[in-house]
This record gives C-alpha cells, structure tokens and sequence, in this order.
C-alpha cells in the first residue's frame, strides 16, 4: 500500500481504488461506488471522499453522479456537463441516462481491483 493512504480507512482506500478505474464515457452512482466496495448504505460518505480528496487522488470526479444519475448544481457542474460531453457522454437537463452510460463492472474485476485491500468494517448492523 502506498504512502499516500497512509492513515486511511479502508473504505477511503477501496472507494478511491474503485473510482479511478471508472473509464471514460461510462458513469457511476454514489450509491454503485459504496455497494461494489462492500459498503451499502455508504453513498454519503462516498460523496465526501470525492469531494475532499479528487484532485489529490486524481479522481475522475466528474463521472460519478446522484442516483437518478442527475448533476447536481454545485460550483463545477458547468466543468463536469463538459469534461462528460467531451467522453461522448449526452448530458440532456442536467441528466446522463444510466441505462445508456452507467459502468457495470464484473464482480470478478471489482474483486481483483479491491484485491489485497481490507473490507472495512460496517457502521451498519446487518441482521
């Protein structure tokens, strides 16, 4: 593991991993990111990662998006309609259509990306 996550959850660590692998003219939901990385219920904090930790770890921010795969209205939207478009992705009204871009790994690239990263553990009972 790199000096740069030192000090950081493995949810941080297996959250970023995930995110950066997102490839072009696909998009992913908050929601996606928590689920793929073990951690349902999660999208919130996955939110916080990429908006305090994107350019430190070269996140494509733009490519994650709301459940209803919306752009919010925050001060970069202008930037991420743009950075998506330029990936050929249609932005109509603020809206990217998830059943056109949405990036659906395979469960076996999910685990080999995640391989060697410990599953954090949940805040949430699951029983």
């Amino acid at each position: 593991m790199s000096d740069l996550y030192e000090g950081k959850s493995p949810l941080f660590i297996r959250a970023v991993t995930l995110m950066k692998f997102i490839p072009k003219g696909r998009v992913i939901t908050y929601g996606q990111v928590a689920d793929y990385i073990g951690a349902p219920g999660c999208a919130r904090h996955i939110s916080y990662i990429l908006s305090s930790s994107s350019n430190k770890y070269k996140i494509p921010w733009h490519r994650i998006l709301s459940s209803e795969g919306k752009i919010a209205r925050h001060s970069h939207h202008r930037q991420q309609i743009k950075k998506l478009e330029s990936e050929s992705v249609n932005v109509e009204a603020y809206r990217v259509n998830l059943d056109q871009f949405l990036w659906k790994p395979k469960k076996t690239e999910v685990r080999q990306l995640l391989r060697g990263i410990p599953r954090h553990k949940s805040i949430y009972k699951t029983d």
